[in-house]
This record gives structure tokens, C-alpha cells and sequence, in this order.
């Protein structure tokens, strides 16, 4: 009985022993400075040597202003550890509190100094001084550390320093001086550079590092200038620049193509087809290997079918493609994006359900088989065959729950039940994919959970939402003239419901696919007249601006409407580019 007493005892102190640390840092936690200095000064006195409760222990003081406290634990810890010279930051820094600048800047000195003497200190004490906001001393120690040994480095810190103090290009330099050490520094280096730069060309810390760069890859040549240059260049959607650097480094260096492939689909994603096109026509007449090679076709294909290359001409390109290849494993993907030429290019839905239908014959992987038979159900609800479609999806869903491409599916499927006015349906698939891993398919979900959780509000029937969603189906269908005028339904019934701003904007879009370009140019004014504050109010300004300058040939219409985004949208994801057109229409010199 008294051993088990005594066990209990052991246990429970050790138990009151781990929750004081615990207790202090919710103490300091919540700004209740004396309860956590109370606690974290027992602490330092059983455990001298634990530094982190000395240092709690003085950041509590320093609130409490209670500077006396500071100075005798400071002086009684460097009586007994001579060689811990960052207390003499924090003994400075209680002077300074105290307007004893002179004062503090003894103690600031003899940290200094005492790095001389211990060169292993220089990380403690530039810290000390980072934490406590004096970044200048910390700068010097963490230089004269660097100095005393060389085998350390804290180009990092410095650089950190400098971004502090707004001090750009020095920080700037000091990465592309660990760089130029060393090229595996180039990963980190973008991350942090990453911070400081736009997709604005234009942005000051864009030109300085562009400058910096040119300037060096000048002086002393080597692949990561142009690297770093190449992945600015693509920060500003400059593709043709970044491919500019991306050739340079493949004819130096003879690597592998992917960097070029990477800028090509990026380029394409982004509309930027002649760039995109550039880039696979390269890799097409460097190819090493079969796998590049078909992926270069496939992209070139699928450019031509974007800037709407007669049915005619892709038939005959993807006919030669099968007839080289084959219809095999390796032309997966090429039978997968014939199926979609196939029903919403060519209108031939049963032939392209028959392509994928023979695709999922073939001996292939799990990942492969949700994409046909996701690619397969799209042309089922083009067909409106929305059962079978629904049947697809779901088995997709099932088999690849937590990959995108079960995600995507999870996603057609409330797409589907949209179209089918079942919206409750919808919006419970929609709020489970509002945390996907991927963000286009959260923004997607997003997106159409607001189009349906706004419109239902004032529509008890949702009459105005089912009209809406048959118009949706339509234009998905490449049915326009069908749903221009389904949406003019919605726009007759429904002037004043909070649908009329999308139903305009969809209806624009439809008129720009079937070149009623006057017609486009009404609604989006119409949008703008309606409530400039509207959520659509910044795409509309974009839109027209668009329409003005590449269809109606109206180029002081397009400079003013991309003027409004810059002055009266601030925050519209449109910015940087009308910023750059304005500029450009208004005749600026642009690098």
C-alpha cells in the first residue's frame, strides 16, 4: 500500500511538473505577463541552465517595464556563464526601454565584441538583436560572425534583414550571392524572392531583380541567371521571354526538355497559344524520346482546335496521329481529347462515346480509367443522358475519393444535378469539395454553391434558377443561339432578381462565341448601369475593354474601361493586365 502511495505521489507531482511550462506559455500566451513571470522565474531557478525560461522569463519583464528584475537576473546569469554575450542585448535593450540610449549602446557594443572572442556566439546575438527589432547591430553580427568563421552562414538572415528594413535590392543581392555559391540555393531563393514581386512587369522590385539578373548573367554567365530570369518571366506571364532563357539554358547545357514543356502547357492554360505553340515545336525538333513526342503532337492538336482550325484539318491531324501510334496505352490521352473533338467540335456524341467506350478495353491503370470515364459521362450530359452520365461520375467518385480526378468527379456530379434543377443535391456535393487539395475545383465548387445559395433566396420555386441552369446546360452543350434565348427568358420574367446580373453576363459571353459582338457590348453595359459595385462589375469593365479593343476596333473606348479596373477596382484579379494594356494603348514604353 505505501509503495503504490508513493508510486501515486511520483506521478502526480510529475504531472504538476509538466503543466507548469505548459501553463506559463498560455499565461504569456494571453498577455498576462506577471502570472507567466511567476511562473518561468521558479522554473529558471530549479533550471539554471534552460535558457528559454530565462528568456521568457526576460520578455515578461520587458512588458511589465519591470527593468530592475532584468538587470539582476541578467547579471547573475552572465556572473555564472561569462560566455553568453546575447544578455548583453537584452540588458541594452532594458536600458533603451528606459531612454538610456547610451547606455544601451555600451551593452550593444560589448555583444559585438564579445563575438570576437566566441565566433559561435554570432547566430545568438544577431538573433537577439533581430528579436528585439534592432536590426542594424544584428546585421553587424551576424557579418562579423561570418567573418571570424567561414564555415558558417547567414546570407539568410541578412537577407531577411534587409526585406525588414526595405532595404530591396541589397536583399535581392545577398540571395544572388548564395546563389552564385551555389546553384542548389536557387529552390529557396525563389520562395523567398517569391514575396516581394508581382505579375506586374512593371513593379519596381520586378525591374530591380530583372536588372540585377541581366546584370550578372553579363558579368559571370551560369544556368542559374537565366533560371531565375525564366522564372520571373513566367511570375509576368512573359512567355515568350521565360522561353527565350529556357532555350538558352537546353542549348548550353543539352538537359532534358522539361522546363520547355512546363512553360508550353503553362502558356496554353493561359490562352498564350502562338507561345505555347513555339515551345512544342522546340521540343518536337529536339525530342529524345517517344513520350515527349506525342505530348508535343497532342499540345500543337489542341492548339489548333483552340484558334479554331476547320474539323476538316483536326480530323485529318488526329487520324495521322493514330496511324503513327496507334490506338494503344501510350495514346490515352490523344483518344480521350479525340472523344471531346469528337462530340463538341464535330457533333458526333455516339461515335465519341464509342472511341471511349474501346479506350477502357485497353489494359490501363486505375488513373486512366476515371479519366475516360469522366471524359465519358461529360459527352453523356452533352447527349443528355444524365442517368447513365450520373452512373460514371459516381463509380469515379467511389474509386478515386481523395485524387483530383475522383474530385472532379464529385464536382460533375453536382454540375449534373444543377443542370437538372435537383439544387439541394447539388449544394450537398459542392460543400463537401469546398476543402479539395485542388484549388481550381474548390474556386469551381465554390462558385456555383453562390450562384445557386444567391438566386434562391427571392424564388421560393426557383423558377428563375431552373431557367437559368437549362440555359447553363445548353451553352454546355454548344446549343448558343438556344441558350441566348433561354437566358432572355430569364431577362424578360426577371428584371430586378438578383439572377439578372449573371444571366447578362452569361448571355455576353454566348454573343462574343457567335460574333454578336454589338449585342455583347449592351449587356456588359447594361451590368455596369445595374450596380457598378456588383460582383461582376470589375469582369464586365474587363470583358468590354476586351471586346472594344480586339472585336469592335474601338481603341479609346478599351483605355477608358481599363483605366476604370485600375482606379475603381484596385483588387480586381484583372489589374496587372489592364494596367499593361492602358499602358500600352496609351502609348508607354513597356520592357
Amino acid at each position: 500500500m505505501r509503495n503504490i502511495l508513493f508510486i501515486f505521489l511520483c506521478y502526480f507531482s510529475l504531472q504538476i511538473y509538466a503543466q507548469e511550462p505548459q501553463l506559463a506559455s498560455q499565461y504569456f500566451s494571453n498577455g498576462d505577463y506577471e502570472k507567466a513571470a511567476s511562473i518561468y522565474k521558479v522554473l529558471y531557478e530549479k533550471h539554471s541552465y534552460n535558457t528559454s525560461y530565462l528568456n521568457y522569463l526576460i520578455d515578461c519583464y520587458h512588458q511589465l517595464e519591470n527593468f530592475d528584475e532584468i538587470t539582476a537576473v541578467v547579471n547573475k546569469q552572465l556572473k555564472s556563464n561569462p560566455n553568453q554575450e546575447y544578455l548583453y542585448v537584452e540588458l541594452g535593450y532594458s536600458y533603451q526601454l528606459q531612454h538610456l540610449q547610451e547606455k544601451a549602446n555600451l551593452y550593444y557594443e560589448k555583444a559585438i565584441a564579445g563575438i570576437e572572442n566566441s565566433p559561435n556566439s554570432g547566430y545568438l546575438v544577431g538573433k537577439t538583436f533581430q528579436d528585439n527589432h534592432l536590426l542594424d547591430y544584428a546585421l553587424l553580427a551576424y557579418k562579423k560572425a561570418m567573418e571570424l568563421n567561414s564555415s558558417v552562414n547567414y546570407s539568410f538572415q541578412i537577407a531577411f534583414i534587409y526585406g525588414e528594413k526595405g532595404e530591396i535590392e541589397n536583399m535581392f543581392n545577398t540571395y544572388l550571392d548564395l546563389v552564385s555559391s551555389s546553384e542548389n540555393y536557387v529552390s529557396p531563393v525563389k520562395n523567398y524572392i517569391g514575396q516581394f514581386i508581382s505579375e506586374d512587369s512593371e513593379n519596381e522590385h520586378n525591374v530591380s531583380l530583372k536588372r540585377l539578373l541581366l546584370k550578372r548573367l553579363q558579368s559571370n554567365p551560369q544556368n542559374s541567371w537565366n533560371e531565375l530570369l525564366s522564372w520571373l518571366f513566367m511570375q509576368q506571364k512573359e512567355y515568350n521571354k521565360a522561353l527565350v532563357q529556357e532555350k538558352a539554358l537546353h542549348k548550353r547545357n543539352l538537359s532534358d526538355l522539361n522546363n520547355i514543356i512546363e512553360v508550353g502547357k503553362i502558356a496554353f492554360e493561359d490562352k498564350a497559344y502562338e507561345v505555347s505553340k513555339s515551345c512544342f515545336h522546340y521540343v518536337l525538333e529536339n525530342s529524345p524520346n517517344l513520350e515527349t513526342e506525342l505530348i508535343s503532337k497532342l499540345y500543337l492538336l489542341e492548339i489548333d482546335m483552340k484558334m479554331n482550325a476547320s474539323i476538316a484539318i483536326i480530323e485529318t491531324q488526329f487520324q495521322a496521329l493514330f496511324n503513327q501510334y496507334g490506338k494503344n496505352n501510350n495514346t490515352i490521352n490523344i483518344q480521350a481529347i479525340y472523344a471531346e473533338f469528337l462530340a463538341f467540335k464535330a457533333n458526333e456524341p455516339e461515335k465519341a462515346i464509342s472511341v471511349l467506350k474501346e479506350a477502357l478495353k485497353l489494359p490501363i491503370n486505375q488513373f486512366q480509367k476515371g479519366h475516360l470515364k469522366t471524359k465519358l459521362a461529360d459527352i453523356l450530359v452533352f447527349n443528355n443522358k444524365f442517368s447513365s452520365a450520373l452512373i460514371y461520375y459516381t463509380q469515379v467518385q467511389n474509386d478515386l475519393k481523395n485524387h483530383t480526378i475522383g474530385q472532379t468527379a464529385r464536382f460533375k456530379i453536382a454540375q449534373t444535378s444543377y443542370f437538372k434543377g435537383d439544387f439541394d443535391w447539388a449544394q450537398s456535393q459542392l460543400k463537401v469539395l469546398k476543402n479539395s487539395t485542388s484549388q481550381l475545383i474548390a474556386n469551381d465548387a465554390l462558385d456555383l454553391n453562390l450562384l445557386i445559395t444567391d438566386n434562391v433566396v427571392k424564388d421560393s420555386l426557383k423558377i428563375a434558377l431552373k431557367t437559368y441552369a437549362i440555359a447553363d446546360l445548353l451553352s454546355f452543350q454548344n446549343k448558343n443561339q438556344q441558350a441566348i434565348d433561354t437566358l432572355q427568358i430569364v431577362l424578360n420574367n426577371y428584371k430586378g432578381h438578383p439572377i439578372e446580373d449573371e444571366a447578362l453576363f452569361k448571355q455576353a459571353q454566348l454573343f462574343e462565341i457567335i460574333n454578336q459582338f454589338e449585342n455583347a457590348e449592351n449587356n456588359y453595359l447594361q451590368i455596369i448601369s445595374i450596380n457598378k459595385d456588383d460582383i461582376l462589375a470589375d469582369d464586365a469593365h474587363y470583358y468590354l475593354a476586351e471586346l472594344y479593343l480586339n472585336k469592335l476596333n474601338n481603341t479609346e473606348n478599351a483605355k477608358e474601361y481599363y483605366q476604370k479596373i485600375i482606379f475603381e477596382y484596385p483588387s480586381s484579379i484583372y489589374l496587372v493586365d489592364a494596367r499593361k494594356k492602358f499602358r500600352k494603348l496609351r502609348g508607354d514604353e513597356i520592357n
